[in-house]
């Protein structure tokens, strides 16, 4: 997949494509019908299969209070893209005289004169253009002036229930990773970097990788059931996240316990893929009974594992 970074360093790099808008936050099963179909027309039309996506979010922009945690760094939702079979992605910068574009001009200026769209596939909740005054008519109109086609994928439900970055969202702050995987159609993955902790895991006898994640929003505080991802190998584990109450700590932290022996991996990349929520983050009112809990919880983990794998 080209990777092309805005829309002006667009202009004549494609030809008639089929499109997509969007943020994309998390790829999930809505996101990907689009893909799915956007890929088949593309195909069929033997045409760029294109999606034009911002960075920062919108609403990060607009709105900078109500910002939300995304589900994805940008590298992460780009890759994710590439592996839907996407052929261009426009990365365009989101900034307040960007917001301050009227819609019309957004739709002549950007998808007919730069990217010369033959057809635009969207979901049914666009909103785009100053003060989000275009929606799904405002381009089916646009389309039928300009001459390019316009079809509106529909709601997408999984099991009766929605599928909106925004649900995901709270659902993984909330620590319901199952549910999240369900809206996703994969683990939730936390990417970051190992680095120095306090060391209390390997004295307790459970050794752990203290994560910095990168990824805006890792799960609510809890222990977890994850998969680790780091130097191509995938390694079963247990995650902690929160502020380490049996020792008085403040911060919050991520401490993943690797059921493998990896050396010293201080400083290397790593990603956490969340499969299962275990239990709640607790006091112990002594190490010894820390441990008997952990115990417990590498036995779960390692029950729910096995059982995924049939």
């Amino acid at each position: 997949m080209r990777i092309v970074r805005s829309l002006d360093r667009a202009r004549g790099s494609v030809r008639a494509p089929v499109v997509t808008i969007g943020n994309f936050d998390g790829v999930h099963h809505g996101h990907q019908v689009i893909l799915r179909q956007l890929i088949r027309d593309a195909r069929a039309r033997h045409a760029p299969a294109v999606v034009l996506t911002f960075d920062p979010h919108p609403v990060a922009v607009v709105r900078p209070q109500a910002a939300p945690r995304l589900l994805m760094t940008l590298g992460d939702r780009l890759a994710t893209l590439a592996r839907h079979g996407v052929d261009v992605t426009v990365v365009q910068r989101f900034s307040r005289d960007f917001a301050a574009i009227e819609a019309d001009d957004f739709i002549r200026r950007f998808l007919v004169e730069i990217l010369d769209a033959q057809k635009i596939l969207v979901g049914h909740d666009l909103n785009f253009g100053r003060g989000r005054s275009g929606n799904v008519d405002t381009l089916i109109a646009a389309g039928a002036r300009h001459g390019f086609a316009v079809e509106v994928i529909g709601p997408v439900e999984v099991d009766g229930v929605p599928v909106h970055s925004s649900r995901i969202r709270e659902l993984v702050a909330a620590g319901d990773v199952a549910s999240a995987h369900r809206l996703l159609g994969r683990p939730h993955r936390v990417r970051g970097r190992v680095r120095h902790g306090a060391g209390r895991g390997k004295g307790l006898g459970f050794a752990t990788a203290n994560v910095r994640p990168r990824t805006p929003l890792p799960p609510g505080d809890g222990v977890y059931v994850t998969v680790v991802h780091l130097d191509g190998q995938e390694l079963d584990s247990v995650t902690s996240i929160g502020s380490t109450p049996t020792f008085g700590g403040g911060e919050s932290v991520i401490e993943a316990h690797i059921f493998a022996d990896v050396g010293d991996i201080y400083g290397r990349p790593i990603a956490l893929d969340f499969l299962a929520r275990l239990r709640d983050q607790q006091r112990f009112e002594s190490p010894t009974a820390l441990v008997a809990q952990i115990e417990k919880d590498v036995a779960e983990a390692k029950a729910v594992l096995a059982a995924r794998r049939g």
